[in-house]
């Protein structure tokens, strides 16, 4: 997540090197499922992953829990214990203007980085092997 200007890119725009968890995309699927949701419980949210999903790979609750946890950090995510409903306490979690914008970064990062992945694989796929 970015917190300073990146020391290769400066501030001229959001990129990779300042996101975290970019291998997985946990953060920008939390804030893109919050944005839609408008508010969500954790378990909620872990039980919709796969349909959010970008990559393949498996994630796990507690790095879920933990993406949340730095979201709300940085402001860019808040949660309130919802006492209201039957059982015991849930945290109830909801994207920020901050969030918004957060996610708009991401969405820029990640329209370059699939702009990227497109060429190098139109690259490799013309490529005839070694000379």
């Amino acid at each position: 997540m970015p917190k300073a200007a990146c020391p290769r890119h400066g501030r001229q725009h959001p990129c990779t090197c300042a996101m975290g968890n970019i291998y997985r995309f946990i953060e920008p699927v939390l804030l893109m499922m919050l944005k839609e949701r408008g508010h969500s419980y954790g378990y909620e949210l872990s039980e919709s992953l796969a349909e959010y999903s970008l990559t393949d790979a498996r994630i796990e609750r507690a790095a879920l829990y933990r993406t949340l946890r730095a979201l709300e950090q940085n402001g860019h995510v808040k949660s309130a214990w919802d006492t209201e409903t039957h059982g015991p306490a849930r945290r109830v979690y909801s994207l920020t203007d901050k969030g918004e914008t957060h996610l708009l970064e991401w969405a820029e990062v990640m329209g370059r980085l699939g702009e990227a992945m497109r060429a190098f694989s139109k690259r490799a796929s013309k490529s005839d092997g070694l000379s």
